[in-house]
């Protein structure tokens, strides 16, 4: 089999004007920002298969926000869409709360507190690495199948629209890395991409991190989903 690279690409910015914390929640969809910044990644990856990359396969979480995020990807590319529910936003016990210090002074909350190693407060990082890494070599394999023996230059590719924390979990666990971290200092900005690049064994060489909107981002929305 060929080498082959499996983009992350995190959703858009979302329509938030509460700035609750979102999660798995239903009818949030992106802001005009964030369907500007879905139009400039599906631009990023037409321009990149124009120069001969070979993007084979496309598939999205199940939540709106990332459905609409690779809507513009999928028609410049002429991809239809596969949902995964592997790649879904973590679990969270905040859940449509406004998580501010004072809510998280109340005593109801402090049990969901006392371990932020696994954490206490939502779906343990292991299992969102380990359900998005099954997902990633699922596509990885699909690409390649897809590609139907033209794998260009660098092999084939498959891009999975997803959310920042399984995302981040993910690169921890790739690079050997504690998953235990500062939600504030994740490297995992709106539209951006974390490639994991394979060998032709499945085995990962390496990860390249990426961000073909920065110029959107300065004044985007920064509540993270989990």
């Amino acid at each position: 089999m060929p080498q082959a690279t499996v983009h992350l690409l995190r959703h858009g910015e979302v329509h938030n004007p509460d700035g609750v914390l979102y999660g798995r929640l239903p009818e949030f969809h992106l802001s005009e920002l964030g369907r500007e910044m879905a139009r400039m990644l599906a631009e990023h990856f037409r321009q990149r298969v124009e120069n001969g990359a070979r993007i084979t396969y496309l598939a999205a979480s199940p939540l709106d926000r990332a459905q609409e995020t690779a809507a513009p990807t999928a028609e410049a590319l002429r991809l239809q869409i596969h949902t995964d529910a592997r790649i879904i936003e973590a679990e969270n016990y905040f859940e449509g709360m406004k998580v501010t210090k004072a809510e998280l002074r109340r005593p109801r909350h402090w049990p969901r507190l006392v371990n932020p190693l696994r954490p206490s407060w939502g779906e343990p990082y292991k299992q969102q690495a380990a359900r998005v890494m099954e997902a990633v070599q699922e596509a990885r394999l699909r690409a390649i199948e897809s590609a139907d023996g033209d794998f260009g230059a660098a092999g084939p590719e498959a891009i999975m629209v997803s959310h920042q924390l399984p995302i981040w979990a993910t690169r921890l666990s790739a690079e050997g890395k504690p998953l235990w971290h500062d939600p504030r200092k994740r490297e995992c900005t709106l539209t951006s991409i974390t490639s994991l690049v394979f060998d032709d064994d499945g085995s990962l060489l390496r990860v390249h991190y990426s961000e073909p909107a920065a110029s959107l981002l300065p004044g985007a929305a920064s509540t993270p989903g989990a």
